[in-house]
């Protein structure tokens, strides 16, 4: 298939594999899920009762006075410890590469579908300010868009520092989470050319 490159009048010859897959949710939601919780600490730590500081000292006598105790950690205590207290623990979850490249190539093919995907020539500008970077989105006519270049110059991420809902990256740095969260998605030649064969 080909995609339209805005602003040269040429088509960029491309793999459908990769730009005009069918799109398959339910491999894009795991895959999602799967890379936000890689990025969670999973630091949680609560108190149980063998963890509590204070002391063991049985407080009341054994017989005669109700219910049986031995120490104020108890969990049905006020101050005591937690019953099942939340430990640390990893919240990664396995995903195959095969099963990583074909959720990014979906998105991308959905993109594409849908009409939010745009190729140009190259992006870059001159100078980190913020105002030249509006000006080159406006002409595009996209609102929050994520930039993906072949590797993207210092003064295209200072530009976009400023603006909400913009994101910059290069092909390495291009994951599906930004994919999904980015109303359009605009793609120099040459990165599409590195996706494909990333992706092919």
């Amino acid at each position: 298939m080909e995609l339209a490159v805005i602003g040269s009048g040429k088509a960029l010859q491309v793999n459908d594999s990769v730009f005009a897959r069918e799109f398959n949710e339910d491999l894009v939601h795991q895959v999602v899920v799967a890379f936000r919780n890689a990025g969670r600490a999973g630091t949680k730590a609560q108190l149980s009762r063998s963890d509590m500081s204070g002391t063991t000292k049985k407080f009341k006598k054994q017989k005669g006075g109700g219910a049986r105790h031995g120490d104020y950690r108890a969990p049905i205590f006020v101050g005591g410890g937690r019953a099942f207290a939340a430990r640390p623990r990893s919240f990664a979850q396995k995903v195959n590469r095969k099963m990583y490249r074909a959720a990014v190539a979906a998105i991308l093919s959905e993109l594409n579908r849908q009409g939010r995907l745009k190729v140009v020539d190259a992006f870059e500008i001159e100078q980190p300010k913020t105002r030249e970077l509006v000006a080159k989105l406006k002409s595009l006519e996209v609102s929050r868009p994520l930039i993906v270049t072949e590797s993207g110059t210092e003064a295209l991420y200072l530009a976009a520092r400023n603006l909400p809902f913009v994101q910059v990256r290069d092909v390495q740095g291009l994951d599906p989470v930004a994919l999904v969260g980015a109303t359009e998605v605009v793609m120099t030649a040459e990165a599409v050319k590195k996706v494909e064969e990333w992706l092919a």
